[in-house]
């Protein structure tokens, strides 16, 4: 728990004095950033956004049991009575307040950190790492979306003394952000999972991507590790950059970590088997679609680094829950649904068709616009759709920048292929598809609110 002293030297200095309540005794028993989110002897962060100001709620964060408040000041109209029932640290910017409170934290607990970063898989990543390092360590890992500037600070907060080792996400959206969580979070190994067409509207192109995943590696400190994917020439080309060691996982031949004879099972997982410093071993994980071979084997990198013997790695895999964001559904009518209308980027988009390739029936893609593209937007569309033409018997291609995927899907001559402005107008035409033996995938980026369709067919 945090104590008043512990948050007055993390932000480096009160702008004002302390209020008379802030008694040596005070201690947060957890840090919001959101007023309904807060409990009882929290601290209470009072952020500025695009949309509205945290200060507009620090009443209700007191209401609701906040006994400390970082915030630039008390807003003028504040009764005096809940001014007295928590303590302030007026601070400049509580954003820079709270990352230096959490670096600050972070400083307490010299243990090591794992970070992950990437274009795709970050998350599931993540999870399998911490998985596997539970089986020896009592680990802290990041929940949820908590991978940004403010959602890391938060993590690093709630590390503890019991804690032996962190995984944490990292995400970006501009150059400087992962070295920014880098130098708050202080990771020994760094794991990047892959570098895609991604936030390409704001990056500008893929190597500028490249360039920010890479902050990860080179902030690495000589005694760290960085594990990297041999089969991205963008991520494998980040050795360069990093003073750490390097450990590289994939199917290719120079692989450190190396995955062979790699058999997928639909529904029932994959297996493979894993080579590793002269030694091989077979693994069969619940974990679907080719492409969590990638995820299994940075998490058995990590392991293995930590200690672990390629057995203790092994057995780990083997018990990985399926952390895929699939959601295995029916329709009305019987026919199986696989929703993975999360998100989509490219390289998501084929490893979902990979999966749907792999489910026997009669397989319909659903697919809609993926956003964020940039100038890759039309030619990630169309090799979407000529990969979609390989996998799926049907492609239902739904939104705007979605034509250029059905014209190249239609182009191949190898699926039938329709193609839907709207989400409404796909409708009729999926019904009309739904029948028993018949595989759905749907899959579009978050904006494109899929799950609609996904809920329409299956009864929400």
């Amino acid at each position: 728990m945090l104590t008043v002293q512990d948050v007055a030297a993390g932000v480096g200095g009160l702008l004002l004095h302390p209020v008379a309540n802030a008694g040596a005794g005070r201690a947060f028993r957890a840090v919001a950033v959101d007023s309904r989110a807060v409990t009882e002897g929290a601290l209470f962060v009072a952020l500025p956004g695009e949309r509205t100001d945290g200060h507009r709620f620090i009443a209700g964060a007191i209401r609701n049991g906040a006994s400390g408040v970082l915030a630039k000041a008390w807003p003028a109209d504040l009764p005096s009575g809940l001014r007295e029932r928590a303590t302030l640290f007026a601070v400049n910017e509580p954003l820079t307040a709270l990352q230096d409170l959490a670096a600050y934290w972070r400083g307490r607990f010299p243990i090591p950190a794992i970070a992950v970063t990437g274009s795709v898989g970050k998350t599931s990543t993540k999870e399998a790492i911490a998985h596997l390092l539970c089986a020896r360590y009592n680990v802290l890992q990041s929940t949820g979306n908590l991978n940004t500037e403010i959602g890391l600070p938060m993590v690093l907060l709630r590390l503890e003394p019991e804690h032996d080792r962190m995984v944490l996400e990292m995400g970006m959206h501009h150059a400087g952000d992962i070295a920014l969580l880098c130098k708050l979070a202080q990771p020994q190994v760094g794991v990047v999972t892959n570098v895609g067409p991604t936030h390409l509207e704001r990056m500008g192109d893929i190597q500028r991507i490249a360039e920010a995943k890479a902050e990860l590696p080179a902030s690495l400190p000589r005694t760290g590790t960085a594990i990297l994917n041999a089969d991205d020439p963008l991520v494998r080309g980040m050795a360069a950059c990093t003073q750490a060691s390097v450990v590289t996982y994939g199917t290719d031949a120079g692989a450190d970590c190396r995955a062979t004879d790699i058999r997928t099972y639909g529904l029932d997982g994959i297996a493979f088997t894993l080579a590793w410093q002269g030694e091989q071993r077979a693994v069969r994980t619940p974990m679907i679609g080719r492409h969590n071979v990638y995820t299994a084997l940075s998490a058995a990198a990590v392991a293995l680094g930590q200690g672990f013997s390629l057995a203790e790695a092994c057995d780990g895999l083997a018990g990985l829950p399926d952390s895929a964001r699939v959601t295995v559904r029916h329709t009305r009518n019987g026919a199986l649904v696989l929703d993975d209308t999360y998100n989509a980027s490219p390289a998501s988009m084929k490893a979902a068709l990979d999966l749907l390739a792999d489910v026997p029936g009669r397989r319909v893609a659903v697919l809609a616009d993926m956003l964020e593209l940039g100038t890759f937007e039309e030619e990630g569309h169309r090799q979407v759709g000529c990969y979609a033409a390989q996998r799926a018997q049907a492609l239902h291609a739904i939104g705007p920048r979605c034509r250029a995927m059905a014209d190249a899907a239609a182009g191949s001559g190898r699926c039938a292929v329709e193609y839907h402005a709207t989400k409404a107008g796909a409708l009729a035409a999926l019904q009309r598809a739904d029948v028993p033996g018949t595989v759905f995938l749907f899959k579009g980026s978050r904006g494109m609110a899929l799950e609609e369709l996904v809920g329409a067919m299956c009864g929400s």
